[in-house]
Order: structure tokens, then C-alpha cells, then sequence
């Protein structure tokens, strides 16, 4: 029976291609799995134990309390140091395991564990010295699907943490649906959402979440989709149900979660001025001192103060487009006119400079020297799929997809990676 990680495996999708069929008829066995909690505590069995490092505990410390000599100890902080970089230990987080060949034995191997991830080995060779081995645990990972729905008052934080999503899963899915939706306006009731994404285990029990491998979204400019996908040349990316690259080059809201207090409009009555004008971009509610992000990599080509935008940047992210930020209480440190920023690097903070009525981030979009509508203009992705990772995506889309439909029904399975 081949395992889900080999199905997975964008590597491999040609031989996932000729077992298809077979996948498919054995699929529910794979994925349905019953979700044990194990407390994952480690015991005393007479020849190992493992002390939990606690406030005032140092090495010498607990080696001494082990029998080891003054001696031993130095020489054990000084291979600790040299060869694995560890010079203390870290209360309530560290644990000491003790190895003897049996109860009345001398300690002849230490395997520290400062994560769940990674533990140091130390351990007597033949001749009485000691040495030093770094271990790299491999994670025990597995695929989960939690789906929810929009109802009436909902925020999209709100419904995902009532669909089980944890906060971090949940950001992350709110970066990527960033790139195609406006989530002030696009949220309605009776909208379904879904998330596959990994969580990390040890010893059976969880230790943290991982990566987002789907997204679905029903906007209202149609349903979103999202899959995380591998190419030959080892880079990953997001693609849409076709192969597309689904992350664009430019965010339409560069201020995660923040509120739209007034749209794109070509005739506007002010608030301050009280006269009808165009208002040439969009404007987020947020608190002033709210980290600005660059709502896509580019170069700082224009950074100042005018009556009307206050403090403003402006950043040129290709020959076609530009994005100007505005109001803002103070720019970034070190981001002047030639700077080259990253995507959602910050760049400023939010305020009220210039002509405002309160702190906000007003936000343009610039297409070919012309202010467009961040939330309606067509975005460029960052890139697409050539023809042959084209054709591995989609059958591997294919086989995510026989696995999402599953676990949509059977939401207490995981898929095991």
C-alpha cells in the first residue's frame, strides 16, 4: 500500500499518475485515521531519566546531582559549546535525558532536548572520552481539513476560529486571500470556506501547526482556490485550480483586517475640504502606530510630506504599476527614495498627516500612470507554471483534491505525510 507522503510528493506525481486508480479505491483506508491524544510523558525505566530543567538549574547542576566529577562536567560544557552551540539551558522548556547500562551504572550517554525537532546526543567512546552528536528529528506530519461558513456578523477571523482553524493557520490564509479578495466588502453571509493544512507531531502528540497546502473560498467574484505545489526546479509556490500563479505581485489590502472607511470613487465629497473631488484610491481604518506593509516588492521612488497626503510614499514595482501610501504618522527606519523593499515589508506607520479626519492608511494603486481601483484592477501573478510543472500540478491537484473531498466528510481523519 503506498503511503499518502509518496502521493503527495510532487516528485514522484509520475508514478502517481500510473497508481491513480489505485490511490483513488484505497484512499478512504489511508486517511482514516482515529485522532489519539497520547500525553507523551517520559518515565523513569530504571536505566534512562529524564529531568525537566526548572528556574535555578544550571548543567553543573544536574550533571553533578548524576555523580558526575568537576572534571567530566567541564569537559561537557566545552564539547557542548564547540560542538552543538549550546552554552545554558532554558527553564521550563529543556530536558535532560540520563542513559545507564543499568540502575547502578555510571551515566555513559546525555541526549539534551531543547525541542521537539532536534536533540544533542552525548555519549562515552571506547577509550572513556566523550563526544557529540546533533540529531534533526524528522516531524510526524499530518494533513487536516477544517471548513467553515459565514454567518450574519461574521468577520472572517471570527468564523475560522469557530471552524476549529488556529489563529496562525488563519492569518496565513488571510495573506494569501489578500491577493484576490477585499475582505470588507467580499465576506457575506452564507459564504462556505475551507483549509487543508498540516499540524506537527511528536510522540504522538501535537507540537505545532504547519504549512497551508489549500485554500477554497466562495468570494463573491467567484469561488477562490489556492494549492500549494513544488516545481522540478524546487521552488513552491501558490496556484489557482489551473495552474496559475495565486499569489499576485500586489496585495489589495496592504493592512490585514483593517476596515474600508471610504472606496474608489471618481466624485467624492471630501470631509474636509466639502467639496465633490475624485478620491483616487482606498481607505483603511487603523489604528495610528499600524505597521504599513509594502503591498508588493518594488523601489521607493517618491517620500515627503504634502497638504494633502501628509507623509506619503510611493513605490514602482514594475513599468506598469505603482502604489502610493498615505497619512502616515512616520516612515520606516532606513526606507528613503532608492530603497528596495520587499512584499510586506513595512515601510511606515499609519496617522493623520496631511488632510484627514482621523488615522487612516489611504491607499492608491497606479496602472500605467492612471489610479485604478485596488479592489476591481486585474493584478499580474508573479509567476505561472511551465507546461511540464503545468502537468504534474494538475494531477497532483487531482489526488489533493479525492483527499479534501474525503476528509470534508469524515472530519475527524488526517492524511499522514
Amino acid at each position: 500500500m503506498k503511503k499518502v507522503k509518496q502521493i503527495l510528493n510532487t516528485n514522484s506525481i509520475a508514478l502517481v499518475v500510473f497508481g491513480l486508480a489505485i490511490v483513488l479505491a484505497l484512499v478512504a483506508i489511508i486517511l482514516l485515521f482515529a485522532r489519539r491524544g497520547v500525553d507523551g510523558t517520559l518515565a523513569d525505566d530504571g536505566h534512562r531519566s529524564v529531568v525537566a530543567v526548572a528556574s535555578g538549574d544550571t548543567l553543573s547542576k544536574l550533571l553533578t546531582d548524576q555523580g558526575f566529577t568537576n572534571a567530566d562536567v567541564l569537559e561537557i560544557a566545552k564539547i557542548l559549546k564547540s560542538d552543538a552551540d549550546v552554552t545554558s539551558l532554558r527553564a521550563d522548556n529543556d530536558k535532560i535525558e540520563f542513559v545507564r547500562t543499568n540502575a547502578d551504572s555510571p551515566v555513559s550517554k546525555i541526549v539534551i532536548i531543547p525541542s521537539p525537532w532536534r536533540q544533542i546526543e552525548i555519549s562515552t567512546t571506547a577509550d572513556g572520552q566523550w563526544q557529540c552528536e546533533t540529531i534533526e528529528i524528522k516531524p510526524d506530519i499530518r494533513a487536516v481539513y477544517r471548513a467553515g461558513e459565514i454567518l450574519d456578523g461574521d468577520s472572517f477571523y471570527l468564523a475560522g476560529g469557530r471552524a476549529g482553524i488556529p489563529d496562525g493557520i488563519l492569518a496565513e490564509v488571510y495573506d494569501l486571500l489578500a491577493f484576490e479578495m477585499d475582505f470588507e466588502r467580499d465576506v457575506r453571509a452564507g459564504q462556505k470556506f475551507s483549509v487543508l493544512y498540516e499540524e506537527n507531531f511528536a510522540d504522538g502528540q501535537k507540537i505545532d501547526n504547519g504549512r497551508v497546502l489549500a485554500v477554497q473560498f466562495e468570494a463573491l467574484r467567484g469561488n477562490v482556490k489556492m494549492y500549494r505545489f513544488k516545481k522540478a526546479d524546487g521552488k513552491t509556490g501558490y496556484y489557482d485550480e489551473n495552474g496559475n500563479g495565486a499569489i499576485k505581485s500586489l496585495k489589495r489590502t496592504p493592512i490585514n483586517n483593517a476596515r474600508i472607511t471610504s472606496s474608489f470613487s471618481n466624485r467624492r465629497k471630501h470631509p474636509v475640504l466639502g467639496y465633490t473631488r475624485a478620491h483616487k484610491g482606498v481607505d483603511f481604518r487603523a489604528s495610528t502606530g499600524t505597521p504599513i506593509p509594502a503591498a508588493g516588492a518594488g523601489r521607493v521612488v517618491a517620500r515627503g510630506y504634502n497638504s494633502g497626503h501628509g507623509n506619503y510614499i510611493k513605490l514602482r514595482h514594475n513599468s506598469s504599476f505603482e502604489t502610493l501610501y498615505a497619512h502616515m504618522s512616520r516612515f520606516a527606519k532606513g526606507v528613503v527614495v532608492g530603497t528596495t523593499v520587499k512584499q510586506g515589508q513595512t515601510i511606515g506607520y499609519v496617522g493623520s498627516t496631511g488632510l484627514s479626519t482621523g488615522p487612516h492608511l489611504h491607499y492608491e494603486i497606479i496602472k500605467d500612470g492612471k489610479h485604478v481601483n485596488p479592489m476591481t484592477v486585474k493584478l499580474p501573478a508573479i509567476s505561472n507554471l511551465g507546461q511540464e510543472d503545468k502537468k504534474r500540478f494538475l494531477e497532483y491537484r487531482r489526488v489533493l483534491d479525492s483527499g479534501i473531498e474525503y476528509l470534508s466528510e469524515h472530519p475527524d481523519a488526517f492524511i499522514q505525510l
